[in-house]
């Protein structure tokens, strides 16, 4: 253990620690946090690896502790509490502070989320600044170089020092022209249709979101445009499909056929 390096260990870190020692679960730890199953077990295999110990080893349906893991919780409390001691002396003013982020979203997350956002921030004297770039699929380095701040996206990135957050889910639709053909009857149909999808800029296109689904089945995209809000104006009177999810009935684009 004398080997580790301690800038491993940030706060977030130390404070997931806790959430799994107090609560014998990685599932109720994401829980009490607000986070993935996924970001708190990447988090502990990350912890393993630093302090070279298993931290915690199941036993039946709970986490059970190592000697390790219980030599540490007093001193990870105390330096927890040095952390936040820190802004004790500083409060947290929001309409004092100049905010600016940079996020990552493609078009229909950022409609979704941010003019009304910012609209509220603006009502409440809060000054908050934010930039955009096309996210694509977004990757850990993206943000480990700080080229942004918060990603919003339904592929999110895999690591250890992302934290992930669900914001809202949907199920997937077709939109398509009511008035030029008829909704595919079989998943054989649906596969020979006419497909209009999104191509990011990183290389690949939304129908990525079915890999659960055998995707490999569908015909590649007819037309492949840059953004979601392009999708109505293509679609409106032809035979193409669009298979997106159904947040885009929400969103401030022109009425989409489906």
């Amino acid at each position: 253990m004398s080997n580790y390096d301690v800038l491993d260990l940030d706060g977030r870190v130390l404070t997931t620690f806790l959430a799994i020692l107090e609560n014998s679960s990685v599932t109720i730890a994401a829980d009490k946090l607000g986070v993935t199953q996924s970001a708190v077990s990447h988090t502990l295999a990350r912890l393993r690896k630093v302090l070279q110990d298993p931290l915690f080893v199941r036993s039946g349906h709970r986490l059970t502790p190592t000697e390790t893991a219980l030599s540490l919780k007093e001193p990870v409390q105390k330096a927890l509490d040095i952390i936040n001691g820190l802004t004790d002396q500083r409060q947290f003013d929001p309409k004092s502070e100049k905010m600016k982020f940079v996020v990552a979203a493609n078009d229909m997350q950022r409609d979704l989320v941010f003019p009304q956002l910012l609209k509220n921030a603006r009502d409440n004297g809060i000054h908050l600044e934010c930039e955009f770039m096309p996210s694509g699929h977004p990757t850990v380095a993206m943000m480990r170089d700080a080229r942004c701040q918060l990603a919003l996206t339904p592929l999110p990135p895999d690591g250890p020092d992302i934290f992930q957050k669900p914001l809202f889910s949907g199920n997937m639709e077709c939109f398509f022209d009511g008035e030029m053909r008829d909704p595919p009857q079989s998943w054989n149909e649906y596969c020979r249709a006419d497909h209009l999808a999104v191509r990011f800029a990183g290389g690949g296109t939304s129908l990525r979101v079915l890999a659960d689904l055998d995707a490999s089945q569908i015909s590649e995209p007819k037309v492949s445009v840059p953004n979601f809000n392009a999708i109505p104006p293509f679609i409106k009177g032809t035979t193409l499909i669009a298979t997106e999810m159904n947040l885009m009935k929400i969103s401030n684009y022109p009425a989409t056929p489906t």
